[in-house]
């Protein structure tokens, strides 16, 4: 298995290709200095299909892409909160202006994929799940990230969007959810690693190797200390280095590559 955490400035976008090539995509935000899109990176790779397509939060800056990849490139099954409607959402996203083209692709498909699959793509090896706050218990967008969990053999990644400490305390009230939080080596800090989405309570139940961060620049001390002083330390590029935490920013592109049986090594 392979992951790609793809350096789009303040936005989220990764690519998880599955043993048998089945492909995951999180998020669909691009990097507006370098024009890097998903949508063209896909296509010149040859993916003509993405099984899985994960939406965590319905903003701007993780669906930047999405209208010319929806384009080119067919997705199969769609996972985001669905506890909002598409008419909710519309009338949530209008308060802050008129709606992007991105945003009304996102809403249209939203609108449109409302049946669970009938035969789901497989994910050899791979055991994925996701958590998600309710609507209207929570308006904001952030709040209602979708949270997703991929464990692959000894390694678990969490993608956590936007969400917001009040959110972290409430999905933490779960059994489940903290369940899946033990068992995480990889954590993808979320809101792009800022104040509002730093929540403590996550670390009594999760001890990770390393966090990853996706942002253009640091805005707040947790983006450099809070993180790193929970994450045990990796070594880096396979070399003697060890880090806490990896950031888009000063990093580039992110790999994780694993196969059973070995550990999993990141590089850039």
């Amino acid at each position: 298995m392979e992951i790609k955490i793809f350096d789009v400035t303040h936005g989220f976008c990764a690519y998880l290709v599955a043993d048998n090539g089945n492909v995951m995509l999180f998020d669909c935000g691009h990097n507006e200095i370098t024009d890097f899109r998903p949508s063209d990176y896909l296509t010149r790779i040859g993916c003509r299909s993405i099984e899985h397509l994960i939406i965590h939060n319905f903003d701007q800056d993780h669906v930047s892409d999405l209208h010319n990849l929806l384009n080119v490139i067919n997705v199969q099954v769609l996972f985001r909160n669905r506890s909002i409607s598409a008419e909710q959402l519309t009338a949530l996203k209008l308060e802050k202006g008129p709606l992007t083209i991105a945003m009304k692709a996102m809403i249209d498909l939203h609108s449109e994929y409302i049946h669970d699959a009938i035969h789901p793509p497989v994910f050899p090896n791979i055991e994925f799940k996701c958590f998600y706050n309710l609507y209207p218990t929570f308006t904001d967008t952030n709040n209602l990230s979708l949270v997703a969990f991929v464990h692959y053999d000894s390694m678990g990644i969490i993608f956590p969007g936007d969400l917001e400490k009040a959110g972290w305390q409430e999905l933490l009230k779960s059994d489940d959810f903290r369940n899946h939080l033990r068992r995480v080596n990889i954590f993808v800090a979320s809101h792009h690693g800022r104040e509002g989405g730093y929540c403590e309570e996550v670390f009594n139940f999760c001890a990770p190797d390393i966090v990853i961060i996706s942002d253009k620049e640091i805005i707040h001390e947790t983006q450099k200390n809070n993180y790193s002083k929970h994450a045990k330390g990796i070594p880096f590029n396979g070399g003697p280095e060890i880090r806490y935490v990896l950031t888009t920013r000063s990093d580039g592109m992110i790999i994780i590559n694993k196969q059973i049986g070995d550990h999993y090594l990141i590089t850039i």
